[in-house]
């Protein structure tokens, strides 16, 4: 096969799931032999020389401060310009913003299919990134304009896709799990122990662990409140947080104010992939309430360490996980966690078991989900020759035609507010 582009609105040096997923892909799709570009905003601090393939960047607004990423500006026509000198089979975008806006300048230049993964509820981010319902509802449509563009789409879940669909995606999608970088296997028990003493937990207390951003919409106040019921009860316990996000200093007060604070551990970020599989190992239980998360990579590094997740029922991020098989299902609310680890926190055979089964039937590597990726890259590719996909609006007239629904918009709302004002003229 030709070259695959891949796109997205991050990149290291941002890290963050889709980041991580896009890194993967790359990676592997260069391992398997394949040519393989990345094209991503640009980023003050980004130093690519340590990747084996090319990564082109385009200008960007340092909004960092803002929204926590540089915001990428797809209209200008450099990237372009070298990527016509690429021979390039399949564009696949991982961002519906300006990363697709890019994909779907390049598929007009470069005539090639265009494939999108939806990783995330980005409706989500929408809402806590614009304040206004206006803006809220014109980012989200556009975010559908864009999805509904593409020759085919990818969710990572099932749940990913029923978002998808709620927010006006009306197409088709297939599920397309990522995987993950940690090998299955455990360390040994030396290895992990000393990797994690700087923590100085003592070896014979119950560990819980959660990997992830420290953003409420991560169930981390259901967390809290559990350990609060089970200290209430005179379990001792560690809790271990890994990770950082806006909520980070309110999370540590609420602890405080809970009683945690002994018992609670904010490690912040962990980057070396070896320490966070030692932390991985060092648990008992990973505690995962989140109702946001697609997919859940994190729940695959767990499984891959054989280490058993507490997950809410029903939510995407527990989609493949059976009650007391391979994980542990709760009801999503503090009282239901709370019974759930009195139950199991003691119980290392039922927690060893299900930690085995969580390995061998959850954990999916980066090689087998890009593997699974390329051969359906090249029946997309097959398809696009062979015309079976429906020609889409070209970005211009999108653009026009979105510009036009603006305006109306606008217009719309000038001439309620005449009316209003009319009427009240007319009262006083």
């Amino acid at each position: 096969m030709k070259e695959i582009c891949l796109l997205n609105d991050s990149f290291p040096p941002i890290l963050d799931g889709v980041s991580n997923a896009v890194v993967n892909y790359a990676k592997n799709i260069n391992g398997k032999g394949i040519a393989v570009s990345v094209v991503t905003p640009d980023h003050p601090e980004a130093d690519d020389a340590e990747f084996p393939f090319p990564v082109l960047r385009y200008p960007s607004l340092d909004l960092r401060k803002l929204l926590g990423y540089p915001a990428g500006l797809p209209f200008f026509n450099e990237t372009l310009d070298e990527l016509r000198s690429h021979d390039i089979a399949l564009l696949h975008s991982h961002c519906p913003f300006s990363s697709q806006i890019m994909a779907r300048r390049l598929r007009e230049t470069l005539d090639v299919p265009l494939v999108m993964t939806y990783h995330t509820k980005f409706d989500i981010d929408i809402a806590n990134a614009i304040h206004s319902r206006f803006f809220q509802e014109g980012a989200i449509k556009a975010l559908a304009d864009n999805v509904n563009s593409c020759d085919e789409v990818w969710t990572v879940s099932r749940g990913a896709g029923e978002n998808l669909r709620s927010i006006g995606y009306k197409g088709d999608y297939i599920v397309m799990e990522n995987g993950v970088d940690i090998p299955k296997g455990r360390m040994k028990e030396d290895e992990f122990m000393r990797l994690t003493a700087y923590a100085d937990i003592a070896r014979n207390l119950p560990v819980f662990l959660f990997v992830g951003r420290l953003k409420w919409y991560k169930g981390i106040r259901i967390i809290l409140d559990a350990l609060a019921a089970l200290r209430s009860q005179d379990f001792d316990f560690r809790m271990i947080f890994v990770g950082k996000g806006g909520d980070a200093e309110e999370m540590k007060a609420y602890s405080e104010k809970a009683g945690l604070t002994d018992c609670c551990v904010f490690l912040g970020p962990v980057y070396d992939r070896e320490l966070l599989t030692a932390w991985y190992c060092r648990a008992d239980l990973f505690l995962f309430p989140s109702t946001f998360d697609t997919n859940g990579l994190v729940v695959r590094e767990a499984a891959a360490c054989s280490l058993p997740c507490v997950l809410v029922r029903d939510s995407c991020a527990a989609e493949g996980v059976s009650g007391n098989v391979n994980g542990f299902l709760i009801d999503e609310n503090a009282a239901s966690l709370a019974v759930c680890l009195a139950r199991i926190m003691n119980d290392k055979p039922l927690l060893q078991r299900v930690g085995r089964a969580a390995s061998e039937e959850l954990y999916v590597s980066w090689s087998d989900a890009v593997g699974k990726a390329i051969s359906r890259y090249e029946k997309v590719v097959e398809n696009y020759k062979a015309g079976k996909y429906q020609k889409r609006p070209s970005i211009s007239d999108e653009f026009f035609r979105l510009s036009g629904e603006l305006d109306d918009s606008l217009f719309a709302v000038k001439e309620r507010s005449r009316e209003l004002k009319a009427r009240v003229d007319r009262y006083l």
